[in-house]
C-alpha cells in the first residue's frame, strides 16, 4: 500500500518517530498493516554496520532487499534507518513504483548539536550509540532530502527539538492522512506510483516461467548432445523428447556452441514476445513444444 521512508542525521529521533507513525497507523480504522524495517531487525550493530564502506554498502543491500520483499499493496513499510544518501532513496523510490503503491519521506530534521548531545546521552545511559569517529563522519556525508526531487517527494518535515516527537506532531499527522487518504479520479494531493516497463515485475517471474524455461531448453539441450553421442556420429533420423512432445528433426551433428547459442536466442525472443502482450510458455512441456518447433524451422532452414 505504501512505503514510508524515515530520513535524518544519527541521533535525531528517527526510530521515535517510526514508532509513532506506525501506532497511528495501527490505531486507525482501517486497522492498518505496518511493519518497521530497520538495523535492529537483523541484529545489526550501528558502529560496525557503518565502520567502513563495505560494511555499509552491504547493511544498505541487505535492508533495500527486505524492502523489496515487504512491499505489497495490503501493508505499509517504513524504513527506519539514516537513509542519508540521496542515491539510495531514488532506489527505494524505484521499488515503490515498480510496486504501484504510494511513496513519502518523513525528515526528522535536527541540528548537529542536537543529534551530537543525544548520542552522548545514550552513550552514558549505556544505550546504543554511535562511535564519535562515525557519528562526524555520517554528518559530514549526510545529504539533505529536497522536495523538488521526485525520491524525496512528499517531504514532511518533522522538527523533534521544536515541536518534539509524538503521534499529534504535524509532520506525522500530515504523513498518516496522506497514508491513508482515500483516493478517486478526482484526488490530486495523492500520489499513486505507476509502474514502468523498466521497473515492471516480468511475467516470467510472475509465473515462475522463466526458471520454467531455462530449464526446459537446457533439457532439450541435453538430450540432442545425449543423442548425438550415442550416434557415434552415425547419422540422426530425428531425435525423440517424450510422449507428446514433437521430435528434433537433425540428420546431421550440431554441436553444442551452436545449440548454446539458438538456445540463447530462443530464450531472448522468447523474453521480447512477453513484453509484446503474449503470453510466455507457463510450464515445461509448453516451453519444450516451443523451443523444439524454434529448433526444427532453424535447423530445417539450413
Amino acid at each position: 500500500m505504501a512505503l514510508v521512508v524515515i530520513c535524518g542525521q544519527p541521533c535525531s529521533g528517527k526510530t521515535k518517530a517510526a514508532l509513532c507513525l506506525a501506532e497511528s497507523l495501527q490505531e486507525s480504522e482501517s486497522k492498518q498493516t505496518v511493519r518497521i524495517i530497520d538495523e535492529t531487525s537483523f541484529h545489526l550493530d550501528r558502529n560496525q554496520s557503518y565502520a567502513n564502506m563495505p560494511a555499509e554498502k552491504n547493511l544498505r543491500g541487505v535492508l533495500r532487499s527486505e524492502v523489496d520483499r515487504s512491499l505489497s499493496r495490503d501493508s505499509i513499510v517504513i524504513v527506519d534507518s539514516l537513509n542519508s544518501i540521496k542515491g539510495y532513496r531514488y532506489e527505494l523510490w524505484c521499488l515503490a513504483r515498480a510496486a504501484g503503491i504510494r511513496y513519502c519521506v518523513l525528515f526528522c530534521d535536527l541540528e548537529e548539536t542536537h543529534c551530537r548531545k543525544w548520542n552522548e546521552e545514550r552513550r552514558e545511559k549505556g544505550e546504543a550509540a554511535y562511535d564519535d569517529v562515525i557519528f562526524e563522519d555520517l554528518v559530514r556525508r549526510f545529504e539533505r532530502p529536497d522536495r523538488r526531487n521526485r525520491w524525496d517527494s512528499p517531504l514532511f518535515e518533522l522538527w523533534p527539538h521544536k515541536d518534539g516527537i509524538e503521534k499529534s506532531s504535524a509532520a506525522i499527522v500530515d504523513a498518516f492522512e496522506y497514508l491513508t487518504k482515500k483516493v478517486d479520479s478526482k484526488t490530486r494531493d495523492v500520489k499513486i506510483l505507476q509502474p514502468t516497463i523498466a521497473t515492471q515485475t516480468s511475467r516470467f517471474s510472475e509465473a515462475n516461467s522463466l526458471y520454467e524455461l531455462d530449464r526446459a531448453t537446457q533439457e532439450v539441450i541435453s538430450a540432442l548432445v545425449e543423442a548425438q553421442s550415442q550416434a557415434l556420429g552415425g547419422p540422426l533420423n530425428g531425435v525423440s523428447l517424450g510422449q507428446g512432445l514433437p521430435s528434433v528433426n537433425i540428420s546431421k551433428a550440431v554441436g553444442l556452441p551452436e545449440l548454446r547459442r539458438l538456445r540463447r536466442t530462443f530464450i531472448k525472443l522468447t523474453g521480447q514476445t512477453s513484453l509484446s502482450g503474449l503470453p510466455p510458455p507457463s510450464d515445461a512441456e509448453s516451453a519444450k513444444r516451443m523451443f523444439v518447433d524454434y529448433l526444427n524451422r532453424e535447423l530445417g532452414s539450413r
